[in-house]
């Protein structure tokens, strides 16, 4: 696991030039998100600030709270890429997954890779109907099935995603929880680094989009 976790560090903290795009992500403060998105109100203790989404981000984890962290990143990502960060999380925990999770996994791969293809969402709706959200790749094949086609969402339709948001994080968490308790906060950190890299690198893609 300390292996592992040295990967994925290296590979987290590459740059800090995405930072710049902070208020270019869809949530400016974190106000916003909860506002946009009631559903978070249950799933998290702390409550809303007026802070940049970010900063908000990184004080959940370094609080009482710091799984609330990944909760707020499951929110704040746009949708296939709430699915993507999720599938990256795991992907660095395989060796703490059975094979059916492993096979999940490579279904929501796909899918993410090719969201419009007409055999992908049914393959991935279908495996995770076939079996109990119990396990954290199950969860993450239910955010699939219940995503949109990958485009960038009006605010109105954020709530329908809601219930996707929701199965990101239990997913991630789920997969945490499996971590050896001296390495879980590490592990931790570098998920929710990753899912703020994964924000501020979709704002950029959204504002060259816009340009």
């Amino acid at each position: 696991m300390t292996r592992t976790l040295s990967r994925l560090q290296c590979r987290l903290f590459p740059s800090k030039s995405v930072a710049a795009m902070a208020n270019e992500l869809r949530f400016k403060t974190a106000r916003d998100l909860f506002m946009a998105c009631p559903a978070v109100f249950r799933d998290m203790v702390a409550l809303p600030t007026e802070q940049p989404s970010i900063e908000f981000c990184r004080a959940l984890l370094a609080g009482r709270v710091p799984e609330e962290a990944i909760t707020f990143c499951a929110y704040l990502l746009p949708e296939r890429a709430a699915v993507w960060w999720a599938h990256e999380c795991l992907s660095h925990l395989t060796v703490l997954l059975d094979r059916r999770d492993q096979e999940l996994l490579a279904l929501v791969r796909d899918w993410v890779s090719e969201p419009d293809s007409p055999h992908h969402r049914p393959e991935v709706s279908k495996a995770a109907a076939g079996m109990p959200p119990t396990t954290p790749a199950a969860w993450i094949a239910l955010a699939a099935g219940w995503h949109g086609n990958g485009a960038a969402m009006e605010t109105s339709a954020v709530s329908a995603l809601q219930p996707a948001a929701r199965a990101v994080s239990a997913g991630v968490l789920a997969g945490l929880a499996r971590v050896a308790l001296e390495d879980r906060f590490s592990v931790l950190s570098a998920f929710v680094e990753m899912g703020i890299q994964m924000a501020e690198i979709e704002a950029l893609r959204q504002s060259a989009d816009a340009n």
